[in-house]
């Protein structure tokens, strides 16, 4: 199935804008630029790079970013923010067979593997087209704690504590994301969830190597409120997204 977001490219665009919403500028983007180390000279490519915020970023720090996505919406938004020396390509995620293999130093995927399905092609696609000993960084909205539709926050009288409700997580999902959530008629595309587990086989199948993996809270605090110590704990104890990087490493010498 067709999970790009030209339908949705618009409400998106206003969400994220040309230097991302809160949560990538305070959490997300500093975390991957961390786990990306010095880009200076290297050649990076962002899957599913939407409005090519990150690649703006990496340009500006030296390096030389390719940007693919499927909205040809998004690319165009992308363009549209700034003429830095990027180059934009249309295409799926899942196929990404028109990039030069053993090119690139490092690829990542910013809180989009999540919308599609299936992901190997990602993985492998990805892992094709690294240097070995290239890096492969994905961030997602946390698999364990942030499922769409089927986890919350709950409130514990008794115990004074706020804690996170996990109702369903083993078995693979899909849910529909509305951009206008009051109106179940509204414009929606689709977020699939899937156990970590199925993240961990993705990366040894494609021949990466998982070195990495961090888990980022929430930047924001409660500042009053009969509640605020306990919402401000359960943010800290319970993190919203997860970071995974994998090394292509290559494949075993016959015997």
């Amino acid at each position: 199935m067709s999970t790009d977001w030209s339908r949705v490219a618009a409400w998106y665009d206003q969400l994220v804008g040309g230097g991302g919403s809160e949560y990538h500028r305070h959490v997300v983007l500093p975390g991957v630029q961390k786990l990306l180390g010095d880009v200076k000279g290297k050649r990076i490519l962002d899957v599913a790079c939407g409005q090519g915020v990150l690649c703006r970023i990496l340009t500006q720090q030296g390096a030389e970013v390719t940007g693919v996505d499927a909205a040809a919406e998004l690319i165009e938004a992308a363009r549209r923010y700034s003429n830095l020396p990027i180059q934009y390509h249309v295409a799926d995620a899942r196929n990404l067979e028109f990039l030069p293999a053993d090119h690139f130093d490092a690829a990542t995927c910013v809180l989009a593997i999540q919308n599609i399905s299936p992901i190997q092609g990602v993985f492998a696609g990805v892992s094709r087209s690294l240097k070995p000993g290239g890096r492969f960084i994905i961030v997602m909205m946390h698999p364990c704690f942030r499922g769409a539709k089927e986890t919350s926050w709950g409130w514990d009288d008794a115990r004074k504590v706020q804690y996170r409700r996990v109702d369903r997580y083993l078995i693979p999902r899909k849910a529909p994301i509305f951009t206008s959530p009051g109106r179940k008629d509204g414009t929606y595309t689709w977020t699939f969830h899937k156990p970590l587990q199925d993240y961990v086989k993705s990366f040894r199948k494609a021949g990466l190597l998982i070195d990495a993996m961090e888990e980022w809270c929430s930047h924001k605090t409660s500042d009053s409120g009969p509640r605020a110590h306990a919402e401000n704990v359960a943010r800290k104890e319970i993190p919203m997204f997860m970071a995974i990087r994998g090394i292509k490493v290559p494949p075993p010498a016959a015997i």
